[in-house]
């Protein structure tokens, strides 16, 4: 005798044969087999995470922060686990682009999903160089400008908490940027993050990635100290998940649904109804982060719950979703 059918099994056999859903995106033109990315820094330069999924499945792929040079980070301890969450204080720890260039390149151009570099430095000048230098590259689809890292002392987040800035940056890094499609990663750490969201698009920004983490800090009672050698963190994982959605929302409504401009919404998303809700608020499409420490394989399952949940709902094509909040 065969195995029994769980209820949503029973259903899926009973009333969906024959029914098919496209889950493929257009993301400010680069095409995505579905909407669903790793955020950056939470799986390095894609080969660390080749042993516990199949990369190839994601419709996007964001490596690790790059600057010009090799950077060390902060000092440890720079994570901590909190109640539904995390802090990191990482400081940009990475290769460099040189090594970039030479190590991870020719591991990524072998791979499906579209890949998009996260660039950071302490200068526009800096920015620029390192984006001028791939822009060249076939494997590479886009950037992903990160001005919102809250863990360094010059650069990231010191570009990102002002309109003005906002607008410089992007408008510099635009024309390094070459044909490949640029997307400006926005800090929540603001009074407003339309009014930044607007800054990024009238600049030239191709797509807004929104949101990074939280600045915040977790404090040892014994010593009275903060856990974080850095003092503080960036606070990520599904305690900030709400308060992302209503960004992505914000931006969407005040932004980006008038002039076409697409949102990667991140923050949080653990499930397929966690990426469902984004996209329904405005994103067309999303990166998982923190959960990736938790579950490697939790991008592929929140694609096939995507699937699932459209096929549930009679949703032929993805881009249905995307805004559609009552």
């Amino acid at each position: 005798m065969g195995r029994s059918l769980t209820a949503e099994s029973w259903f899926l056999r009973n009333n969906m044969m024959g029914k098919s859903v496209d889950i493929s995106v257009d993301f400010a033109g680069v095409k995505l087999a579905n909407p669903v990315f790793t955020a950056s820094g939470t799986c390095g330069y894609a080969d660390e995470l080749a042993d516990f999924m199949t990369v190839n499945k994601l419709g996007g792929f964001i490596t690790k922060s790059i600057t010009a040079a090799p950077r060390k980070g902060n000092a440890v301890p720079r994570i901590v686990e909190t109640d539904s969450g995390m802090l990191n204080a990482i400081g940009l720890a990475n290769i460099g682009l040189d090594k970039f260039i030479k190590e991870k390149l020719p591991i990524l151009r072998k791979m499906s999903p579209a890949i998009f570099v996260n660039v950071a430095g302490q200068t526009i000048e800096e920015y620029t160089a390192v984006m001028e230098r791939l822009a060249a590259e076939d494997a590479i689809a886009g950037f992903e400008l990160n001005i919102s890292c809250p863990n360094v002392k010059k650069g990231g987040i010191s570009f990102g908490t002002d309109a003005g800035a906002v607008a410089e940056i992007t408008s510099a890094v635009k024309k390094a940027a070459g044909e490949k499609v640029l997307m400006v990663k926005l800090s929540p750490c603001v009074t407003d993050i339309s009014v930044m969201a607007r800054a990024a698009v009238d600049a030239g920004a191709d797509a807004i990635s929104l949101i990074n983490t939280f600045t915040a800090m977790v404090i040892d009672i014994e010593r009275r100290k903060p856990v974080l050698a850095n003092r503080t963190g960036g606070l990520s994982g599904p305690a900030i998940k709400p308060i992302a959605v209503y960004m992505v929302n914000k931006v969407y409504n005040e932004v980006t649904k008038s002039c076409g401009v697409p949102i990667l919404g991140l923050g949080g998303i653990r499930t397929a109804s966690d990426a469902i809700e984004f996209i329904i608020a405005g994103a067309s499409a999303v990166a998982v982060g923190t959960w990736n420490f938790v579950e490697p394989q939790g991008t592929i399952n929140i694609i096939e719950g995507i699937k699932q949940y459209c096929l549930r709902n009679n949703i032929a094509d993805i881009k249905e979703l995307t805004g559609s909040l009552l």
